[in-house]
């Protein structure tokens, strides 16, 4: 069962009001009710009486003050069992721009997937109650995102120029944790487990009915499809003060990072966990070197089975069974080595569209050899050959051809940057140009 409250506002609530009043740009933040905003926060909680309303008012005031786009705060609370959920919903009242919703299960994981699963916002973020990473750096966390530059963000403590205080106990094994990854998973990201990530909407539907898990895991699983299927990263070095005061149990969390990891490995290793939804593109050169070494050797294979059938059947058909038997394995190869597709998502549509690739390539090379036997009914066997690898060189750049721009075609990105004025701060600094600039050292909040 899942509670949600939220209320009417107020006329002196509604966002223009409120903007005119902070000296904001009107409509510079927009509450739940008034439609879909830009970036929805979510807040998941679990027995947070003492931190929440601090956390959440100290949140929504920044949001209020500083954030230039229009925001949602959600505070996800999965099963407490103290005062937390009158709380949210004593917020929810209060606060213009925060909604609460109500899990009867535990778990971050599931509390985040609840919320992001039916957010009508484009970007969907979250951070722990205890904020202990600094606000300054959720602008830069969410800009890319809304730009369309990125898919996925996430705050980094491991970064160099980040500012983290915390006791050397945790550092070590954060810093482990993130090494075992690497090591076993073979990721890129710096920081799994730093609560402050944020995705746009349009990637978190592909990717969260792949995910597992809905404890602390989840972050983990999520970023490490999001890599293997090729999203893009942005990463955002942060200011972070641990919070003294955590209620999570590090021997168990570990144990249960140690199973997810091993359940992730086992999952990619057979192919269950799809590698790469849509294609990598190494670049047009390098495309064209690996499709032609995959070229010599299946027309190396093509030529041998062709002599081969050739003593046995006539030419159409030998032509026709060689062809066959070769696009099969010249559509997985390219699949694989030339365009950067893992897994086995999708491999049966590949393949069939690959055969229809073959069609083309077999039209051109029995097309060849009717004309030839047309002006010579009985050519020598050097002759045949000799057409055929011209025809095939012509059938194999019309099939690169096909394969990029149809078959194994990268998918675009489905979203557009959210419209946005120009000069949304008071220092008159346009977003974008925020968005675009190198990750900034995060100052402190005032």
């Amino acid at each position: 069962m899942t509670a949600i409250a939220d209320r009417p506002l107020l006329p002196e609530e509604r966002p223009e009001e409120r903007a005119a009043a902070d000296g904001r740009p009107r409509g510079s933040a927009e509450p739940a009710e008034a439609g879909a905003p830009a970036v929805e926060i979510v807040v998941p909680v679990y027995n947070e009486q003492d931190d929440l309303r601090a956390g959440v008012e100290r949140l929504h005031a920044y949001l209020v003050r500083e954030f230039p786009f229009t925001f949602r705060v959600t505070i996800a609370d999965n099963a407490s069992t103290d005062h937390t959920w009158p709380i949210a919903q004593s917020l929810s009242d209060e606060l213009p721009y925060v909604r609460a919703v109500h899990l009867d299960a535990k778990g971050r994981g599931r509390a985040l997937a609840h919320v992001w699963g039916s957010s009508d916002a484009t970007v969907l973020a979250y951070m722990d109650v205890d904020l202990s990473t600094d606000l300054a750096a959720l602008l830069p966390l969410v800009a890319p995102l809304l730009s369309g530059h990125s898919d996925v963000a996430i705050g980094t403590r491991l970064a160099r120029t980040s500012r983290v205080v915390r006791g050397p106990k945790r550092e070590v094994i954060s810093r482990a944790y993130n090494l075992l990854l690497h090591a076993t998973l073979r990721t890129r990201f710096s920081d799994a487990q730093c609560g402050f990530k944020a995705i746009r909407a349009d990637r978190a539907r592909e990717l969260l009915p792949d995910v597992e898990d809905t404890a602390w895991f989840f972050d983990t699983e999520l970023l490490v499809l999001a890599e293997r299927r090729g999203l893009r990263i942005h990463e955002v070095p942060v200011d972070w003060v641990d919070d003294p005061d955590s209620r999570v149990d590090i021997v168990a969390t570990a144990m249960a990072d140690l199973r997810g990891i091993a359940r992730l490995a086992r999952g990619l290793a057979s192919g269950r966990l799809t590698a790469s939804e849509r294609p990598t593109d190494p670049g047009l050169l390098r495309q064209l070197v690996r499709f032609a070494a995959v070229g010599v050797v299946s027309t190396m294979a093509y030529l041998l089975l062709y002599v081969l059938l050739r003593e046995h059947a006539s030419a159409q058909l030998a032509n026709l069974l060689a062809l066959l038997l070769t696009a099969v394995g010249n559509t997985a190869a390219n699949r694989r080595l030339t365009f950067g597709v893992r897994g086995t998502h999708q491999v049966a549509r590949h393949q069939a569209q690959g055969l229809l690739v073959f069609a083309t390539g077999l039209a051109l090379t029995s097309g060849s050899l009717a004309i030839l036997h047309t002006l010579d009914p009985t050519p020598s066997r050097l002759v045949e050959v000799s057409v055929l690898v011209a025809a095939n060189l012509t059938a194999t750049l019309v099939r690169f051809l096909l394969f990029r721009a149809w078959v194994f075609r990268s998918a675009p990105a489905s979203s557009r940057p959210v419209p946005m004025p120009a000069t949304n701060r008071p220092d008159g600094v346009p977003i974008l140009a925020i968005a675009d600039a190198a990750d900034p050292a995060p100052t402190k909040e005032s």
